[in-house]
This record gives C-alpha cells, sequence and structure tokens, in this order.
C-alpha cells in the first residue's frame, strides 16, 4: 500500500510538470463575433461543449460556452429588478450575433505553462475550458479538464 501511494506521488507531481501544449486540444471551435447564435448552436454538438471566439488573424476575443448560452435563455426570476442588461439580455433574436453573448475577457492560459498551473487556475476559477494563448493572444488550442483527466488516466493507471 505505501509503495502504491508513493508511486501516485511521483506520478501526481510528473503530471503537473507537462506542457500544455502536449495535452491540449488543437482542434476546436472556433466562431467570428458577427456570426448569427444559429450558426454558433448548430456548431454545437455533444463533442464540442465550447466555441473560442477568434479575428481573422486568429487572435482570441472570446469565448462562450453551452453554459454560458444557456444563461441566456432562462426565465427570468418572479420579482426581478429589471434593468437595461436584463432587458437586452431577454432580446436576443435569430438576428443576435456571437458577439452579443461572448464572455469578452475569458480566463486563459499560457501555451508555455504546465498542467499544475492549469489545475490550480481550474480549481481557482472554477472553469472547466481554458482557451491557450501566447503573448500576442493567439490562439494555440482550447484545454478542457477532460484532457487533464485523460492524461491522468495514462500516468495513473
Amino acid at each position: 500500500m505505501l509503495q502504491r501511494k508513493e508511486e501516485l506521488s511521483h506520478n501526481i507531481r510528473y503530471i503537473s510538470k507537462v506542457p500544455v501544449k502536449l495535452v491540449m486540444d488543437r482542434e476546436f471551435l472556433t466562431v467570428r463575433p458577427e456570426d448569427p447564435l444559429t450558426v454558433l448552436i448548430g456548431k454545437f454538438t455533444s463533442e464540442e461543449t465550447s466555441a473560442v471566439v477568434v479575428d481573422k488573424d486568429g487572435k482570441l476575443l472570446g469565448f462562450i460556452t453551452m453554459k454560458d448560452l444557456l444563461h441566456f435563455f432562462a426565465t427570468p426570476r418572479r420579482y426581478s429588478v429589471v434593468g437595461l442588461g436584463l432587458l437586452k439580455k431577454y432580446t436576443l433574436t435569430r438576428a443576435s450575433r456571437v458577439e452579443d453573448i461572448m464572455v469578452t475577457k475569458p480566463i486563459t492560459i499560457h501555451v508555455d505553462d504546465n498542467i499544475g498551473q492549469a489545475i490550480k487556475l481550474m480549481t481557482e476559477t472554477g472553469k472547466h475550458h481554458l482557451p491557450v494563448i501566447d503573448d500576442e493572444k493567439k490562439v494555440h488550442g482550447l484545454l478542457e479538464v477532460k484532457d487533464i483527466i485523460r492524461l491522468i488516466r495514462i500516468v495513473a493507471l
């Protein structure tokens, strides 16, 4: 039992040092800010749970997850105070665009960071998806919890 604990401890230390760029998904869903929401919704599948919003040069402009999208279709609470932001939220139409709902300052991780830093960031913020960017904000990939779990499964078993 003690030997198994030591092996797991060693594996956990190893996992935390693995570079993000080795684990991230290089094939990820991208959309443009001017894309209609219908295009975004059509691109979401069971495999794709988030979308990176980029400009024509591949630089990060925003981020959207399925959960973010759901917030815009939730009914208002009873006795809610209605402000302009809330009214805008409930006026989404077929003409609404990605830029109307995207998170404009998403939490990201740098392409040169390691999995230990990613795990810390995810646990502190509660985020399950991190766009992986460089110093110029160009998106290189997407790191999700499932990618880290896959690595843990490979190393721990």
